[in-house]
């Protein structure tokens, strides 16, 4: 017998679980469906060394879902009921040079603003008129997050009506390198404000990019690093303590093969094992724009022609989890372990400019750049008692040249020890005797672990200008909704505003409502 429910949800990443859980809240029956074995997509918590030691395996630092209203005004009571909760460290970044100098980026603008004068002056003055423009973007770009993308064309056509528009559109054509040159003269102040960008794995000559620096400083100076106490992988349990306490159903193990459709809407799934669920009101599906044409049947020719030649990043990550028998001891310092994201990086800006090309051209760079999160130190209980946890992660092609990408099954384990060797300068003690074991992904296992980080990429989708707003990841499927079917919603990293922990199901969630002649104000106003 075929169960039936209101709504049927492929995948658990958050924003599936975002969507679901205010349709939930909404009165509807929700079912969500997840491949795997655990819940949480790219938010989630595991122990993947031993036991006892709390692994963020994607992703570790929620910036910019703190200005979503479904964490600002708890719009679901995911903290206030849920148990959600976070802590912000005073320093979101810093960047440490292979001769000890370190450059940070704090919460407190007059912070940062000394620190960088310890190199430059001029550029310590160039950086608060940065900032200042960026608080400024902060509100707009906030608005426009989590609700579904306007028209790009209205945007354009309303940003082209005065003087900050232009000027906002003139940095969104721009490369994050012209832009960082622009303000800044001291080489290492730029390389310190390159590597921040290049956390959105593209690389600093990408025209296209040089928004992203307003986006990156203003959050992180207006909503900081957030660390949810746990693991990444509390927000995703909050979210279905959220739906199950409204009744929903949220199970493992559930290889969703298809999207049924009769007469052009979507009506349901069928799974692997041959079972069926049926959706009577919709269904809300983490599909790659890649595999949506084997998952749709009946979808256009043209848009699945369009949405199959969709660009992936170039870049892809290698990540080591560590479980350490101690927190790590920099040379620089300890104030290096206060960072929550540790960068790193090289003296000069053509190196991390080479490094970035030879990725271009599909090799792996022959210095690892290298970023680094013990999260341990702002949440004690991811540890035993007097130990830590640690994320390393490089950049990589997801074709290994030597062999391909299936090659990295067999030559992952030589790279880690790259990146431990390359590591020594800066820290005395990340060597064998404080491992007391690794996991590595590389990037075929991301993609093996989400469909949604297809080749690796666990943005979903290269953050490219013509692949961004309401053209993210196509024209076609930009507003969140497939033409020609009826019913059928997306979500995940691929879609607007983009991958990282926007909670960007509620845009999708809002579309819903308004479909389904619900008012969404009851719940989020």
């Amino acid at each position: 017998m075929t169960e039936t429910y209101d709504i049927v949800t492929i995948g658990s990443g958050h924003n599936g679980l975002v969507a679901a859980a205010y349709l939930a809240a909404g009165g509807k029956s929700v079912l969500v469906l997840e491949r795997n074995a655990w819940f949480g997509g790219g938010v989630v918590t595991r122990e993947l060394t031993l036991p006892g030691f709390k692994h963020d395996q994607h992703s570790m630092a929620h910036i910019f879902i703190q200005a979503n209203p479904l964490l600002k005004n708890d719009e679901l009571g995911l903290k206030s009921k849920y148990g959600l909760q976070y802590v912000f460290p005073e320093m979101p970044f810093i960047s440490v040079f292979e001769d000890g100098e370190t450059l940070s980026i704090y919460r407190d603008r007059e912070k940062t603003r000394a620190d960088i004068a310890r190199f430059s002056e001029k550029d310590a003055e160039a950086f608060m008129r940065l900032s200042e423009t960026a608080a400024q973007y902060v509100p707009m770009l906030a608005a426009s997050f989590y609700s579904p993308p306007a028209p790009l064309g209205a945007g354009y056509a309303m940003m082209d009506q005065s003087v900050e528009g232009r000027e906002f559109m003139r940095y969104m054509g721009m490369s994050c390198y012209d832009l960082i040159c622009h303000y800044f003269e001291n080489e290492r102040v730029r390389v310190h404000f390159t590597r921040l960008i290049g956390e959105n794995l593209t690389g600093p000559e990408e025209r296209g990019t040089g928004i992203g620096l307003f986006v990156f400083l203003g959050f992180t100076e207006a909503y900081g690093f957030g660390c949810p106490i746990g693991g990444s992988g509390a927000l995703a349990n909050a979210l279905i303590r959220c739906i199950e306490d409204h009744g929903g159903t949220v199970l493992a193990n559930q290889d969703v093969t298809r999207v049924t459709v009769s007469d052009g809407r979507a009506t349901g799934v069928e799974l692997a094992s041959g079972a069926r669920y049926q959706a009577k009101d919709a269904v809300i599906g983490a599909i790659h724009p890649h595999i949506l044409p084997q998952m749709v049947e009946g979808l256009d020719p043209g848009v699945a022609a369009r949405a199959k030649r969709v660009q992936l990043s170039e870049n892809c990550c290698i990540t080591i989890q560590a479980a350490l028998n101690e927190p790590l001891k920099f040379k620089a310092g300890d104030h290096v372990n206060d960072g929550y994201m540790i960068e790193l990086v090289p003296d000069s800006m053509t190196d991390m400019r080479r490094y970035f090309d030879e990725l271009r051209y599909g090799n792996i760079p022959g210095r690892s750049m290298l970023g680094i999160g013990s999260l341990t130190r702002f949440d004690p209980s991811r540890a035993p008692a007097g130990k830590a946890t640690m994320q390393m992660w490089d950049y990589v092609p997801y074709e290994h040249p030597d062999g391909g990408h299936a090659a990295w099954d067999s030559r992952k384990t030589e790279h880690v020890e790259k990146m431990i060797e390359r590591a020594a300068p800066w820290i005395e003690n990340f060597n064998h005797d404080n491992i007391l074991a690794y996991h590595c992904d590389s990037p075929l296992d991301m993609e093996r672990t989400s469909p949604s980080f297809r080749h690796g990429d666990i943005h979903g989708v290269a953050p490219l200008a013509y692949q961004s707003g309401a053209h993210r990841p196509t024209p076609d499927l930009g507003q969140n909704t497939v033409p020609g079917i009826e019913r059928l919603y997306l979500v995940g990293p691929f879609q607007y505003p983009g991958g990282g922990v926007f909670g960007a199901g509620r845009g999708t969630a809002i579309r819903m409502f308004d479909d389904l002649g619900m008012n969404f104000d009851r719940i989020g106003g």
